[in-house]
């Protein structure tokens, strides 16, 4: 979608496969799986959906997805296979020395993993190599001091890749809100994990908000869809309630970090209910 002089476009990394319990919390499955059919081991397709953002100046990416390192235990459990973002990457004419920012919304696996990669010799490099990677400090902080539930959720992602990324002075701590850009702002929404943040581009007429896991999917835009390893469910309750307001009566193209059948959609109001009005692409 071109806004103005940005353009803004979706970066698939594939897709992976979850639990529905977790993707949907406490609602019933007998109601979640009305929208999404679960495989015979109860996992849900999520999408993996980066968003590049390329300015007169910059090109932006958030979120790199899984990656390609992967315990095999962690491919059979949340059906992985070979990363697709640098592919898609170079399908848009960008190599990956091209990204100059990278901002992660959050250290889960599937939205940090691919910040590293292996090289030819199998030596652990960053995907990024010339990318200031900006992450909330709170949730750096939280990676340094992992305990029994967060390293569920976060996945495999080692805060030895982070100390990778610090040790070439590429890395940048926030303390919340923070433009990125002019009308491009993180906006901290910590009800998913420590730190999570959200991207919100706003040009006036034209205004894209990309939720990452405080609205994942399109059925996450239900207020009780809430994901079990949220951190503060109330929270994100609060936070969702918020943000979805605006962004019905604003008018924002919304961006699923893991939408599958739909990716983007806008949120209308119709006979006094909410519902989506899917778009192709972004």
């Amino acid at each position: 979608m071109q806004l103005g002089n940005i353009q803004v476009r979706v970066i698939s990394d594939g897709s992976y496969l979850l639990d529905g319990g977790l993707v949907f919390g406490q609602v019933p499955k007998v109601v979640w799986e009305k929208d999404a059919k679960p495989d015979r081991k109860n996992r849900v397709r999520l999408g993996l959906n980066c968003l590049l953002i390329q300015t007169p100046e910059r090109n932006i990416l958030i979120d790199t997805g899984v990656g390609a390192r992967h315990p095999e235990r962690n491919k059979e459990l949340y059906g992985l296979s070979s990363s697709k973002l640098l592919r898609n990457l170079r399908a848009n004419g960008l190599t990956v020395r091209d990204i100059d920012t990278v901002v992660l919304t959050c250290l889960h696996f599937e939205h940090a993993g691919g910040i590293t990669r292996l090289d030819r010799q199998g030596n652990v490099i960053p995907t990024f190599p010339n990318a200031t990677v900006m992450v909330q400090r709170s949730a750096f902080e939280r990676l340094q001091a992992p305990n029994e539930r967060t390293i569920v959720s976060t996945g495999y992602t080692a805060k030895e890749d982070f100390e990778l990324i610090e040790g070439i002075d590429k890395l940048l701590l926030l303390d919340g809100d923070t433009e990125i850009a002019p009308g491009i702002r993180t906006v901290v929404t910590d009800g998913p994990a420590d730190g999570h943040q959200s991207v919100m581009i706003d040009l006036g007429s034209e205004k894209i908000a990309y939720l990452s896991d405080l609205v994942p999917t399109p059925s996450h835009v239900n207020l009780p869809y809430i994901t079990a390893y949220d951190r503060r469910p109330d929270a994100t309750l609060e936070q969702k309630r918020r943000f979805l307001d605006r962004i019905e009566r604003e008018g924002w193209l919304m961006v699923f970090s893991h939408g599958y059948s739909h990716v983007a959609a806008y949120l209308e109001r119709r006979r006094d209910q909410l519902t989506l009005r899917p778009v192709p692409t972004v």
